[in-house]
Protein backbone atom coordinates (compact mmCIF):
# COMPACT_ATOMS: atom_id res chain seq x y z
CA UNK A 1 0.00 0.00 0.00
CA UNK A 2 1.43 3.66 -0.88
CA UNK A 3 -0.08 7.05 0.72
CA UNK A 4 -0.51 9.46 -1.97
CA UNK A 5 -0.69 13.19 -0.16
CA UNK A 6 -1.96 15.89 -3.12
CA UNK A 7 -1.96 19.57 -2.30
CA UNK A 8 -3.07 21.89 -5.05
CA UNK A 9 -4.87 25.36 -5.52
CA UNK A 10 -8.70 24.59 -4.06
CA UNK A 11 -9.76 25.86 -8.17
CA UNK A 12 -8.39 22.46 -9.13
CA UNK A 13 -10.64 20.29 -6.16
CA UNK A 14 -13.20 19.49 -8.70
CA UNK A 15 -10.91 17.68 -10.75
CA UNK A 16 -8.61 16.16 -8.30
CA UNK A 17 -12.02 14.60 -6.94
CA UNK A 18 -12.88 13.74 -10.54
CA UNK A 19 -9.60 11.91 -11.04
CA UNK A 20 -10.01 9.47 -7.88
CA UNK A 21 -13.78 9.03 -8.92
CA UNK A 22 -11.84 7.75 -12.41
CA UNK A 23 -9.86 5.34 -10.77
CA UNK A 24 -12.55 3.87 -8.28
CA UNK A 25 -10.28 5.43 -5.12
CA UNK A 26 -12.96 5.69 -2.79
CA UNK A 27 -11.52 6.05 0.81
CA UNK A 28 -9.26 10.03 1.29
CA UNK A 29 -9.21 12.83 3.56
CA UNK A 30 -9.21 16.17 2.33
CA UNK A 31 -8.33 19.81 3.82
CA UNK A 32 -9.37 22.93 2.63
CA UNK A 33 -7.70 26.36 3.28
CA UNK A 34 -4.73 24.70 3.58
CA UNK A 35 -1.79 27.42 3.42
CA UNK A 36 1.65 26.97 1.51
CA UNK A 37 4.09 28.24 -1.06
CA UNK A 38 5.93 25.91 -4.16
CA UNK A 39 9.38 25.14 -3.60
CA UNK A 40 10.22 26.10 -7.14
CA UNK A 41 7.58 28.63 -9.67
CA UNK A 42 4.69 28.45 -6.94
CA UNK A 43 3.00 31.64 -6.09
CA UNK A 44 2.32 31.58 -2.28
CA UNK A 45 -1.33 30.68 -1.32
CA UNK A 46 -1.67 32.33 1.91
CA UNK A 47 -5.56 33.90 1.47
CA UNK A 48 -4.08 36.84 2.33
CA UNK A 49 -4.94 40.70 0.81
CA UNK A 50 -1.66 40.16 -1.08
CA UNK A 51 -1.55 36.10 -1.66
CA UNK A 52 -5.90 35.65 -2.33
CA UNK A 53 -5.64 31.92 -3.34
CA UNK A 54 -5.53 28.97 -0.77
CA UNK A 55 -4.76 25.18 -1.39
CA UNK A 56 -6.64 22.13 -0.62
CA UNK A 57 -4.50 18.89 0.33
CA UNK A 58 -5.80 15.42 0.13
CA UNK A 59 -4.33 11.83 1.37
CA UNK A 60 -5.17 8.51 0.12
CA UNK A 61 -3.99 5.27 0.77
CA UNK A 62 -4.16 2.45 -2.26
CA UNK A 63 -2.72 -0.45 -4.02
CA UNK A 64 0.83 0.09 -5.39
CA UNK A 65 -0.24 -0.73 -8.64
CA UNK A 66 -2.91 2.69 -8.42
CA UNK A 67 -0.36 5.29 -7.98
CA UNK A 68 1.09 5.13 -11.78
CA UNK A 69 -2.56 6.13 -13.20
CA UNK A 70 -3.33 8.48 -10.23
CA UNK A 71 0.22 10.29 -10.85
CA UNK A 72 0.28 10.16 -14.53
CA UNK A 73 -3.43 11.47 -14.63
CA UNK A 74 -2.38 14.49 -11.78
CA UNK A 75 0.43 15.47 -13.88
CA UNK A 76 -1.66 15.67 -16.82
CA UNK A 77 -3.70 18.14 -14.76
CA UNK A 78 -1.09 19.97 -13.31
CA UNK A 79 0.70 19.95 -17.40
CA UNK A 80 -2.72 21.89 -18.37
CA UNK A 81 -3.27 23.92 -15.06
CA UNK A 82 0.36 24.84 -13.58
CA UNK A 83 -0.36 27.99 -12.68
CA UNK A 84 -2.45 27.32 -9.97
CA UNK A 85 -0.40 25.04 -8.44
CA UNK A 86 -0.51 20.81 -7.93
CA UNK A 87 2.12 18.45 -6.09
CA UNK A 88 1.91 14.81 -5.26
CA UNK A 89 3.91 12.97 -2.79
CA UNK A 90 4.23 9.33 -2.46
CA UNK A 91 5.57 7.17 0.54
CA UNK A 92 5.62 3.37 1.50
CA UNK A 93 2.96 2.28 4.04
CA UNK A 94 3.99 0.11 6.94
CA UNK A 95 1.08 -0.94 8.84
CA UNK A 96 -2.50 0.07 8.99
CA UNK A 97 -5.36 -0.74 11.49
Amino acid sequence: MKTVFIVYNQALMEKVMHILDRLNIRGFTMWEDVQGRGSDKGEPHYGTHTWPAMNSATLTVVEEETVPALLDMLKKLNSVSEKQGLRAFVWQVEETV
